[in-house]
């Protein structure tokens, strides 16, 4: 087997290894509170999977509730992004080649 049959077959490996974790990642939970007056799940597909609010928190301000759940939100989609990128940075390493 000649190198470049060797660096397909690595490359191929590579990228099932990557699907994998990447399904595992779309599956996974983002759990964020904010405050204790929102909480929300988010999945690694990006769904928005629960939306807790306090009921205390209701009474309250209504725009501070609204801004807190973007913020979980928004955070949770932060979570997300990074363990995608160290998922690629675990597979790929340092040999520069995209997925």
């Amino acid at each position: 087997m000649n190198q470049m049959q060797r660096m397909l077959q690595e490359a191929q490996r590579m990228q099932r290894r990557l699907n994998e974790m990447r399904a595992e990642l779309m599956k996974k939970e983002f759990p964020v509170d904010k405050n204790g007056l929102v909480k929300v799940v988010v999945l690694g597909s990006k769904e928005v999977k629960e939306i807790h609010i306090d009921p205390e928190a209701l009474s309250e301000d209504r725009e501070m509730v609204e801004d807190s759940i973007k913020a979980a939100i928004n955070e949770a989609f932060s979570l997300i992004d990074k363990e995608e990128q160290a998922i690629e940075e675990q597979v790929a390493g340092k040999t520069g080649l995209p997925f």
